[in-house]
């Protein structure tokens, strides 16, 4: 991967290192790192500077980005992918179930980072899996990728400071209030290594924001639309299972098997702004069809229904 990056420097930027105004723009220090030892990977007027060259009004600074490696130890498997969207900086992937991110031991091909290695080989292109907003195997919908190292900072440092914006879709036990918000702090599970729970006194802060979406009371189930405002592990299975109203076929808190076989969280919705060019860009995935089973059999209208 091949990319040149241009900045015009004007009066706000100058008197800065080029190092200096470069982190402003997102790049990390590992990348910088990177930049400085690759011939030309920063220059100015077509001459290489140093990352401590100060900038004047009037020039232009190029950054080189240019990789090669692999993630050479991610086996390539061959396996459809619903790309939502895609350019030279990212990627958003719409996650079936069933479906984890990386390898793990015992679990060596059919992940997501394996379709993705075979996916650029086609295209003979080099990967790294740079996935930045992870779901759970069994938990569908919208994720991003990064491209490179440089969107794959950004995009990071936008995860934690809360500038991607995600919506999440869930089919919970019972009829919920119209919508409120669970602030309650969570914590790993005494004897458990993968459970979590509420702890009043252990528990790091953990918020969740939900509504009411559709409520069906042949089977005593809601559609339910939820933001984070924090990114505990397990967050919204934790907080609504805390309220009364757990997912459905969630094997750790709430194993009801009658109408599906996995937790019912679907990633609907995802807006940010995009890391290079700075475009709002907004995405949403429907309600997958084993989630769907929430509507009335009869009813002919649900693809019609919204979730705003």
């Amino acid at each position: 991967m091949k990319k040149t990056l241009t900045y015009h420097i004007t009066t706000p930027d100058i008197s800065q290192t080029v190092e200096q105004f470069l982190r402003k723009q997102g790049y990390s220090k590992h990348l910088l790192i990177r930049l400085k030892q690759s011939p030309m990977g920063l220059s100015v007027g077509g001459e290489a500077v140093c990352s401590n060259h100060r900038l004047c009004e009037g020039e232009i600074l190029e950054v080189r980005l240019e990789e090669s490696a692999d993630s050479q130890h991610i086996v390539p498997t061959a396996m459809a992918l619903d790309i939502v969207y895609e350019d030279e900086d990212l990627l958003v992937i719409n996650k079936p179930a069933g479906l984890p991110i990386h390898p793990s031991q015992g679990h060596y091909e059919y992940t997501l980072a394996n379709g993705m290695a075979y996916y650029f080989r086609q295209k003979g292109e080099p990967f790294i899996c740079r996935v930045v907003n992870r779901l759970d195997r069994d938990t569908t919908g919208l994720l991003i990728v990064a491209r490179h190292g440089l969107s794959s900072a950004i995009l990071s440092e936008m995860v934690k400071n809360r500038q991607i914006h995600r919506e999440y879709l869930a089919v919970v036990s019972g009829i919920t209030d119209a919508g409120g918000c669970i602030d309650a702090p969570i914590a790993r599970a005494e004897d458990s290594t993968i459970m979590r729970t509420v702890d009043l006194i252990r528990g790091e802060r953990a918020c969740t924001r939900y509504r009411l979406v559709f409520y069906n009371p042949e089977i005593d189930c809601s559609l339910v639309a939820l933001t984070l405002e924090t990114g505990r592990t397990h967050q919204i299975r934790v907080h609504m299972n805390y309220i009364g109203h757990p997912l459905l076929g969630d094997f750790l808190y709430n194993p009801d098997y009658r109408f599906i076989r996995r937790q019912t969280l679907h990633s609907h919705r995802l807006a940010f702004e995009h890391p290079i060019t700075k475009e709002p860009m907004t995405f949403e995935s429907e309600l997958p069809e084993d989630m769907k089973f929430i509507y009335p059999l009869d009813s002919l209208s649900y693809k019609k229904r919204t979730c705003s």
